[in-house]
Formats: structure tokens, sequence, C-alpha cells
């Protein structure tokens, strides 16, 4: 008897799983993404208000340190960039690797949760 495909599939996420590996996907589901980003995020960010960190809809294709109200550092409003997606992506990894002397000290080094939070980004759209 051939084993059912699933059954295959299921075994090998599981033995995968139980050596400690993990499988990644390509594109996070939006679901995963949005809890990755508010457990990751959400401390300083929200999509449509200013928190600790600035609101971040829209922030793909925004010139950093442009939200008004927000009382960025003098590095990042004199940096003259603008975010796109490589750029937001080295940031939330290591910001001052893009600008030295700002105020965002949180990192996120795991690239599954940097691809999970870039997909929820661009999700908000603008």
């Amino acid at each position: 008897m051939k084993p059912r495909w699933w059954l295959t599939a299921t075994a090998f996420l599981f033995l995968m799983g139980g050596l400690g590996l993990s499988v990644r996907a390509a594109d996070p589901d939006l679901r995963t993404s949005r809890e990755v980003f508010e457990r990751r995020c959400s401390g300083c960010h929200a999509p449509d208000i200013n928190k600790g960190g600035p609101r971040l809809r829209g922030v793909l294709s925004r010139k950093a340190g442009t939200v008004e109200g927000f009382p960025y550092s003098d590095a990042l409003r004199k940096s003259g960039i603008s975010w796109d997606e490589k750029r937001l992506n080295q940031w939330i990894e290591n910001p001052d690797s893009i600008v030295k002397d700002n105020d965002m000290e949180f990192r996120v080094s795991n690239p599954d949760e940097r691809a999970a939070i870039m997909a929820y980004l661009k999700s908000l759209g603008k």
C-alpha cells in the first residue's frame, strides 16, 4: 500500500520539528505576519497612531523622519533616505547600520520574523 502524500508530508514536518529544524515559509500568511508584528513591534508601533515609535501605515516609500507629530532623532530626520523594502529590512535588523545616532534600539535578527513583519507592513498599504 502506497503512503498517502499528506502522511509523508506530516511525518517530514514532524521529523524536522523533532530535530530542532524549522521549515521556512517563502511568503508568510497575513495572519502569521500580523501576529509577528504584534509580538515584536506593537509595543512601540501601530499602523495608524504614533506611540513610542511612529505610525507605520504607508512606511514603504515614505521619506524617513517625516511622520507629522513624531519626535524623530536629528540623525534620522536629516538622513534623507526613503524606506524601500531592502532598506527597511536592514533597518529592522540593525538600525545603526542605516543611520547612526538614531533612537531605535530594538532589533530583529531572525530573517523569518523580518520577512513576516515586512509582509504585514506591505499589507497595510498607504
